[in-house]
C-alpha cells in the first residue's frame, strides 16, 4: 500500500490525519506545500480525477483574503489550477494519494474505512 499525504504541516486536518496513520501504523510521505510547492503537473493528475471545486477550498483564510474579482475568476480547472500554483495555500487540506486514488480532507470516520481499521 502507497499512501502519500499533501499539505501544509501547520494546518490542524493535516496534522490530524498523520496523527491518524501514525497511530494506526500506515506509513505515508509527506508533501509539505510550503517547503516543495506544488506543480503544474501534480496539479494536472490531480485534476484527472477530481474536481476542480472539490480542490480550492472557499472557506479558508486564503480564499477569503483573495480579491473578490481574483475569486470570482475562478470558474474553471484552468482557472483554479492557476489559482492553486500561485497560492498552494488555497488547496482543501489533506489531499492523499492512496495506491493512486485521491481523497481530499480528512475525517477519521472516512479513514477508517479506506485503510479497514475499526
Amino acid at each position: 500500500m502507497q499512501v502519500q499525504l499533501y499539505g501544509i504541516a501547520n494546518c490542524d486536518k493535516v496534522r490530524a490525519a498523520r496523527a491518524w496513520l501514525a497511530q494506526h501504523g500506515i506509513a505515508a510521505g509527506f508533501h509539505d506545500f510550503k517547503q516543495h510547492g506544488v506543480t503544474q503537473a501534480l496539479l494536472a493528475g490531480w485534476l484527472q480525477q477530481l474536481d476542480w471545486a472539490d480542490l480550492v477550498n472557499r472557506r479558508g483564510t486564503t480564499w477569503k483574503q483573495l480579491p473578490e474579482a481574483r475569486r470570482n475568476g475562478v470558474t474553471s480547472a484552468a482557472a483554479a489550477s492557476a489559482l492553486m500554483l500561485d497560492r498552494p495555500s488555497v488547496i482543501k487540506r489533506p489531499v492523499m494519494d492512496l495506491d493512486g486514488k485521491l481523497h481530499v480532507g480528512f475525517d477519521a470516520d472516512t479513514y477508517s474505512r479506506l485503510f479497514g481499521k475499526a
